[in-house]
């Protein structure tokens, strides 16, 4: 009997153990406007195993719930990458930068954003 409390005892704490799938991470992405945010954020939600991703206009922070069992944050950087955004990893192709609207030109020195103009009058 108590070989089988202590084989039921080790059961649920490995399994608790290895039910901590999902981790957090932060990092920089550059970008300028809520047009940049949508195509952030969405390029992090139709990455596999992505549950949560918010980009920060201003502070240029997204925040990243993934799961690792899923996915990994490389791939997760990759992915921003190939909708036209620079990680701390991965650089867009001039390509993929070139197709952005020209308020999402992160690269030039002044981006021309109706989005960023609106907010600062």
């Amino acid at each position: 009997m108590k070989k089988l409390v202590l084989v039921l005892v080790v059961m649920f704490a490995i399994r608790g153990y290895s039910q901590k799938k999902s981790a957090k991470h932060q990092f920089k992405v550059d970008g300028v406007c809520e047009m940049c945010k949508e195509r952030i954020e969405e390029a992090c939600l139709d990455t596999k195993g992505v549950k949560y991703a918010v980009w920060n206009v201003k502070s240029h922070d997204l925040t990243v719930i993934l799961n690792e069992k899923k996915n990994s944050i490389k791939t997760v950087k990759e992915n921003i990458a190939k909708v036209g955004h620079d990680t701390d990893k991965f650089k867009a192709t001039e390509e993929v930068y070139n197709d952005l609207h020209n308020c999402c030109k992160y690269r030039s020195e002044a981006p021309k954003c109706e989005t960023i103009d609106k907010k600062n009058n």
